[in-house]
């Protein structure tokens, strides 16, 4: 009686970290990568946060001159 409890336990504990077919992982852009290793410990992880502050101000000093007349 108590092996088949444990093996029922087991086989729960299998069965509840399998992956259902109906989960759909969502995929991370290119950019939400960058910002998210950004903030890692990692060497070389600010000259990541310092870019994307770049292209951001490249990508808002571009749309000010695309808006002039």
């Amino acid at each position: 009686m108590r092996r088949a409890l444990g093996w029922a336990g087991i086989v729960f504990l299998l069965m509840s970290c399998a992956r259902s077919s109906s989960q759909q992982t969502r995929q991370l852009t290119e950019r939400q990568r960058d910002s998210i290793l950004a903030t890692e410990p990692l060497p070389g992880a600010k000259v990541v946060g310092s870019a994307l502050k770049a292209s951001d101000a490249a990508a808002v000093r571009a749309a000010k001159m695309d808006s002039l007349p």
